[in-house]
């Protein structure tokens, strides 16, 4: 996912055994477009590359000075190391798979392509991206599950170089006042969100939003109590979907939930108008700079029970090779994504964007360097893919979880029934 996980975010000749297979419509159903198949991007041929042999092309949509200064310094470094120059593309996030579809279809993929993690699978599925493991990467020193997040049917297709997820940021002073700890489990979450609510500052906030950021959210509340995105009408789902309506009709979080992507539920913290609220990592240089004075901290999601395990879902983009017909230029791109990724690399780009190196022993030793991200390397350590299950499927399910939320929010529809539509619909 980027920073933002928008997930379309989550959000990677000799590529898949047995050669590139030529999806029909339902992968373009997948990707939610009605252009012209996806399966123009297989076999994607020549055209993609410049003249120059070591000149690498380079899509993604990274837009920020942090990113900037992350992104293309180390690129930088790496090309030059290597005898490489490069270029890049940035394409708007909610744009980027129509912008993969189009270069497929006129045959000029870059060299190096990001995607949202989510997205991987449903290019990977085309045949448009190499093994990196033809070319000597592994997913060596990752968690398995951001591997996972690169991998489709068992090859390994893209890296993600760093990884974000979200947890629990709460206002010191205010939780203190009210004599409450930081809350680890959901009757604790409860009582602290009645213990700071006031006329105008509600006790948490999270997004519910009409998109995939809505269902980013409800995640680790989803999967933290057992629920299942194969099984949507299961207990754990609509238990899960409870506790947030609860809340919500209690007063205790504002109805405007329904509304508010992640910028605007962080904005309600600064503001004082949220004692509590779900967020991430990439919001916290927006957090320091524009509320110096603000005294937060974070803690993991809080759990349905006492030692259970909080489960929040992994976000960041991954780096592939697409296949251009020309080999040399392909073999180039991995070098340069090998160099790209690697430990050190890591550490850097995470310290300048506030997100968490996808290699293990480089995010304990970013825990250790900077304690402010240190509960959101430990929420990593429990993250999981959203596509491990559900793999292309996944969008699909996605839609159906925030769209029932919203039924059980806005319209008070019952958990029971809205998920109960919400699970016919995928299956």
């Amino acid at each position: 996912m980027s920073s933002a996980p928008w997930s379309a975010p989550q959000h990677s000749a000799a590529v898949v055994p047995g050669g590139p297979r030529r999806p029909g419509r339902r992968d373009l159903l997948r990707a939610g477009l009605a252009v012209p198949p996806l399966a123009a991007l297989a076999g994607c041929g020549s055209g993609g590359t410049s003249g120059d042999p070591n000149a690498i092309r380079i899509v993604d949509y990274y837009n920020t000075p942090a990113d900037d200064v992350a992104i293309n310094g180390t690129f930088s470094a790496c090309a030059e190391e290597l005898g490489l120059t490069f270029s890049r593309e940035r394409v708007p996030g909610d744009q980027l798979i129509a912008k993969v579809l189009q270069m497929g279809s006129s045959r000029t993929m870059p060299d190096l392509l990001m995607l949202d993690n989510p997205n991987v699978q449903q290019v990977a599925e085309s045949g448009a991206l190499a093994s990196l493991e033809d070319y000597g990467l592994t997913a060596e020193g990752l968690t398995p599950a951001v591997a996972d997040l690169g991998r489709y049917d068992g090859t390994l297709y893209g890296i993600a170089p760093t990884v974000n997820t979200i947890a629990l940021f709460y206002n010191v002073q205010l939780l203190e006042e009210a004599g409450v700890q930081p809350p680890t489990t959901w009757d604790a979450l409860r009582s602290a969100a009645e213990a700071v609510t006031t006329e105008g500052r509600y006790g948490i906030a999270f997004s519910a939003v009409a998109n995939y950021e809505g269902t980013w959210q409800f995640l680790p509340f989803m999967w933290s109590n057992g629920g299942e995105e194969t099984d949507l009408s299961g207990e754990g789902v609509l238990g899960a979907s409870q506790f947030w309506s609860d809340l919500v009709r209690d007063g205790l979080a504002s109805r405007s939930v329904v509304n508010w992507k992640q910028g605007d539920v962080m904005d309600q913290f600064k503001a004082g108008h949220a004692a509590m609220v779900v967020n991430g990592p990439w919001n916290i240089a927006g957090l320091e700079a524009d509320t110096p004075d603000l005294e937060w901290d974070v803690v993991t999601i809080p759990v349905p029970t006492a030692g259970g395990e909080p489960v929040a879902p992994l976000g960041g983009e991954v780096w592939t090779v697409p296949l251009t017909g020309d080999e040399d230029k392909q073999r180039k791109a991995a070098e340069l994504l090998k160099a790209f990724v690697a430990p050190e690399n890591q550490l850097f780009m995470a310290g300048e964007r506030s997100t968490i190196p996808g290699d293990a022993e480089a995010a304990r030793r970013f825990g250790e360097e900077n304690p402010d991200l240190s509960t959101f390397v430990e929420q990593v350590a429990t993250a999981r893919s959203r596509t491990a299950k559900l793999g292309p499927d996944w969008p699909r399910t996605a839609k159906a979880i925030y769209t029932a939320n919203q039924r059980v929010l806005v319209d008070d529809t019952d958990p029971a029934e809205a998920f109960d539509e919400a699970a016919r619909t995928v299956s």
